[in-house]
């Protein structure tokens, strides 16, 4: 999943480098860092091999020209998709169009990445051009594309949905590249993350814009094909990414908290505080591995949680 700069940044700092053993992360799971020295990371996923891909916004450029809000935005090629396996790290993908503060955070680029069928990399970019990408190609224009995920058909493409939280809306990409809103949905909330359930529908979790004065709760929407979106689960501070576990239950990122929910509604804590500004989550076995730091630049980490 991912965080828009200009519309869900939470600014924030992680020391990498180091595995915290005082973590103040409730039940006090087993925390390690699996990969730092990111630039402002946001979704990952899982490979058929077991290797974690990890969307990097970058850092900017030295092309500066003012942005919208009155700032200064700077431009250049420091996007990338990051590699992590068998305790090394390293971009197949680099040079991507990125564009940041001065400073190199809160950072519009790289914004999610999945699999396709075939086994290459998609991935969500929210600048220089804003849509779908496989091997540098863009494949579908879309205007604030913040995340992504698909499911195992005979196509690189096919049966793929993305959150387009700029228009608000869940979209899905057919075999034949065809572009096609399937849910909508209404402000001031805006989708920041989907994923596909056990039970073939998508589950889209929602945000709010700091903007919004005393915002209702978040809410989780189930998506089936043919049918409107239903609120599923509710009672959320605002969802940064979803993912479902080998349990059954569907893991729930927020700002400040990790959880999980069953489909009778019963909720489980796993962490809270020591999240700082998560970007993304993904499931494997019994860890979750989180991005935090996924507005700064250098100090972005990934987080291996034991369930």
């Amino acid at each position: 999943m991912l965080t828009i700069r200009s519309c869900f940044a939470v600014l924030g700092l992680l020391v990498a480098g180091h595995a915290d053993p005082g973590l103040p992360l409730t039940g006090r799971p087993s925390v390690e860092i699996v990969a730092r020295g990111l630039d402002n990371p946001r979704g990952l996923t899982f490979g058929g091999r077991g290797e974690l891909y990890v969307a990097e916004a970058g850092r900017g450029g030295t092309a500066c020209h003012p942005g919208a809000d009155g700032g200064t935005l700077c431009s250049g090629p420091s996007g990338a998709i990051t590699v992590v396996e068998f305790g090394r790290q390293w971009r197949i993908r680099s040079g991507l169009p990125s564009e940041a503060s001065p400073a190199g955070t809160g950072a519009a680029g790289p914004s999610d990445v999945t699999i396709g069928p075939d086994g290459e990399p998609l991935h969500t970019a929210t600048s220089g051009p804003s849509g779908l990408h496989r091997d540098g190609a863009l494949l579908a224009a879309l205007a604030s594309p913040v995340a992504i995920a698909g499911t195992a058909v005979p196509s690189p493409v096919a049966d793929t949905a993305i959150v387009d939280a700029g228009k608000r809306r869940l979209v899905r990409l057919g075999p034949r590249g065809r572009v096609r809103t399937i849910a909508s949905f209404e402000a001031p909330a805006a989708p920041s993350s989907v994923t596909v359930g056990p039970d073939g529908a998508w589950f889209v979790g929602e945000r709010f814009d700091p903007s919004v004065v005393r915002p209702p709760a978040a809410r989780i929407w189930r998506v089936a094909p043919g049918h409107p979106p239903a609120v599923w689960a509710t009672g959320f501070t605002g969802v940064v990414d979803l993912a479902w576990g080998p349990d059954a239950r569907l893991y729930v990122l927020e700002e400040n908290a990790l959880t999980s929910i069953d489909a009778q509604g019963s909720r489980r804590l796993i962490a809270t505080r020591g999240l700082t500004s998560p970007g993304g989550l993904a499931i494997r076995g019994g860890y979750a591995y989180i991005t935090t730091c996924s507005t700064c630049r250098d100090t972005g980490a990934v987080l291996r949680l034991r369930l």
